[in-house]
């Protein structure tokens, strides 16, 4: 069936088939993903028959040899063979890096062959030459593992979705689905697109997206996403973006687009090479010809020792170990629905030693709820709900939302005032029925002139409860002295783990939690003492935040800022790594952080840093182990003690050790 033929499905959409949903293999599928693939899957297969065919050359080459009745002439016919099949896609490189005077690693390798065939040592040249190629290889087969890992997740999206048109379900690929269109998801089967459920519940696999292990219910109006698997019920969905355009396919892209941005660690062994590669050749060089030269030496053996230089100087597990790391890294924090936007980020939420937070939606659910009214002046409180609402109608902040939900709730009508104005940080005012009203936090009845001693204690009151206050009253103008008409008390609950995620962030090191927010310092107080935050910041306008982040770090460097991504922008982007939760589906907070956790899971932070730290880890383990192994033959080189089979061993075995433990990092995580 063509991508482009519509098939009738069944008539009831949301009948269970028996049959499980079957996907496309990566090779039965074109678009974007054919043409460049295809052709590395081929030339990679090309160098793995090259390899087994120089290997078996190698291997028969080192059983004849070894009988010693053989000439010479079929050893090093054998051995010829052998480089040419295991060498010929490293020629070209070190053809290019002679050329342009910079001696890569593919040249050192042709060179030291070259040497070990002029002096006969024709097993060994052939030994280095096939070795060298499986330690590319490995390089290659690694670094195509870690970013096939989160390209995988596209694998799990449906190719096609059963579609409603003209009042019957027709399957047809998923591209062609418009917006607005309505899909059918049967039980067991993957969500092809983002949407919108308008029929049905079911619990909702979103591991792909938010990392979570357990279903998550969902029901009418509430949002799914592409490639997240449909539980036992069956659901209608209306879709809200294109196939290119969903949540899985962004954080694909994005990460992606991370894994070829280069970490400071990467760049700094990426200039190392770039000059400890030139170095090492011309010490090699110096090897070979000094102690002939001048101090009597055979040319044969300082040739001999030479090209063992050559070979214990690529810095093939060096250059690999970083790259690897970074990618496995970045997939992990993926597969855990964490998207980290770059190797930078990942090693500077490896370092951090100091995290910044704000209350709402953070600590908080971020769904408060109005808890109490009190009267101050002759007003009823449906007269101080009426007026609340009338203003916050324009607000999309939790606590207007709460202020205005509650007011629907008891019935109370209320118009939309005129002439809104925000006060950031602060509340709003604006004009009901011919009068000047505000809502307002603490700070604004201050800022005002209407905060008397009364006004005063009911705040402190509601506030030493950790609850916010929302005042209402008339604004002060030229013919009106302004004055507060009542308090509302609004209460949002502490999120579950709140307490033991901050628990877990200082056990994975981070040495101060901070709490930023626009509500009073008695509310902010009580919420981080509760919740075990090291110190609280309260009363804090949008900018003061900024001043806070750069404050903290000031005196601790590396730190980080949570927050929503919209709103705290300016103190995520003034830390050292902005922090965005629970942006599944929030393209602008995607997009803005650096690093974004796709569930409202404050736990994930504490994991993303023990992540990131051992990604740090092992990177640094990798970088030693490469450097010191290096070290270590270059010493028995010099004193005689190393020959080209214990240099080629030892190198594809570096490699190989660096290229198996970052890989760990792919380990799926324990739940």
């Amino acid at each position: 069936m063509s991508s482009n033929s519509k098939t009738p499905i069944d008539s009831d959409p949301h009948e269970h088939k028996d049959a499980p949903h079957k996907h496309e293999s990566a090779g039965e599928r074109g678009g974007h993903e054919g043409g460049h693939e295809g052709h590395e899957h081929g030339a990679s297969r090309a160098e793995s028959i090259s390899l087994i065919v120089s290997g078996v050359l190698v291997g028969a080459g080192v059983i004849l040899h070894s009988t010693e009745k053989l000439p010479v002439s079929v050893t090093a016919g054998l051995s010829i063979a052998a480089m040419v099949s295991g060498g010929w896609f490293l020629l070209p490189k070190a053809w290019r890096a002679m050329l342009r005077f910079r001696p890569d690693i593919n040249l050192l390798v042709v060179i030291a062959a070259i040497g070990a065939s002029i002096i006969g040592e024709w097993i060994e040249a052939a030994a280095v030459v096939f070795l060298f190629g499986v330690a590319e290889w490995l390089e290659g087969w690694a670094d195509r593992r870690a970013r096939r890992a989160v390209e995988a997740l596209l694998e799990i999206a449906p190719k096609t979705a059963a579609v409603r048109r003209d009042g019957r379900f027709v399957e047809v690929a998923v591209e062609e689905v418009k917006v607005d269109e309505v899909v059918a998801v049967k039980s067991g089967m993957s969500i092809p697109l983002d949407g919108e459920i308008v029929e049905g519940e079911s619990a909702v696999n979103q591991a792909p997206i938010t990392g979570e292990s357990v279903p998550v219910d969902k029901k009418k109006g509430d949002s799914v996403f592409a490639g997240t698997v449909n539980g036992e019920g069956s659901l209608e969905v209306r879709v809200t973006k294109p196939a290119g355009d969903t949540t899985l396919a962004r954080i694909i892209r994005l990460v992606k687009e991370a894994q070829e941005q280069k970490a400071p660690t990467q760049r700094f062994v990426d200039i190392f090479a770039r000059y400890y590669t030139p170095t090492v050749t011309g010490i090699a060089l110096l090897i070979f010809l000094v102690p002939p030269l001048f101090m009597g030496g055979d040319w044969s053996q300082w040739l001999y020792r030479a090209c063992v230089m050559l070979i214990i100087a690529c810095p093939c597990a060096l250059v690999i170990s970083t790259p690897v790391s970074i990618v496995a890294g970045l997939t992990a924090m993926a597969r855990r629905g964490v998207l980290v936007k770059g190797g930078a980020h990942l090693e500077s939420i490896a370092k951090l030693n100091a995290l910044a937070l704000d209350k709402t939606g953070t600590i908080t659910e971020g769904r408060p709820t109005v808890q109490g009214v009190e009267i101050v002046g002759q007003s009823s409180e449906s007269e101080i709900l009426r007026i609340a609402a009338a203003i916050d109608a324009h607000s999309a902040h939790p606590l207007a939302k709460a202020v205005v939900e509650h007011t629907q709730k008891r019935g109370i009508e209320f118009p939309r005032a005129q002439d809104y104005q925000n006060r950031s940080g602060r509340g709003a005012q604006g004009i009901i029925d011919g009068h000047a009203y505000f809502v307002g936090n603490h700070r604004f009845t201050h800022e005002l002139g209407v905060c008397s001693e009364d006004i005063e204690r009911r705040l402190a009151a509601i506030e030493s409860r950790g609850q916010s206050v929302v005042v209402v009253g008339h604004r002060p103008h030229d013919d009106c002295a302004g004055g507060v008409l009542g308090i509302l008390a609004v209460g949002d609950t502490l999120r579950e783990n709140a307490a033991q995620a901050i628990r877990e962030l200082h056990e994975s090191g981070v040495r101060k939690v901070v709490m930023l927010s626009g509500d009073n310092q008695r509310t902010a107080s009580f919420i981080a003492k509760q919740v075990g935050i090291d110190e609280a910041r309260g009363d804090l306008l949008p900018e003061e935040k900024v001043t806070a982040v750069k404050s903290l770090r000031a005196e601790h460097e590396i730190v980080g800022m949570v927050g929503d991504g919209v709103n705290d922008a300016p103190a995520m982007a003034t830390a050292t790594v902005g922090i965005a939760m629970g942006v599944a589906g929030t393209d602008a907070a995607i997009e803005t952080a650096d690093i974004a956790l796709m569930k409202d899971d404050l736990a994930k932070i504490a994991e993303t840093v023990r992540l990131g730290r051992r990604t740090l880890a092992i990177i640094r383990f990798n970088i030693t182990f490469s450097l010191g192994l290096k070290a270590l033959f270059l010493a028995l080189t010099l004193l005689g003690f190393a020959s080209l089979w214990l240099a080629i061993m030892a190198d594809t075995g570096a490699t190989l050790l660096v290229v198996a433990n970052a890989l760990r990092l792919l380990r799926e995580p324990k739940v």
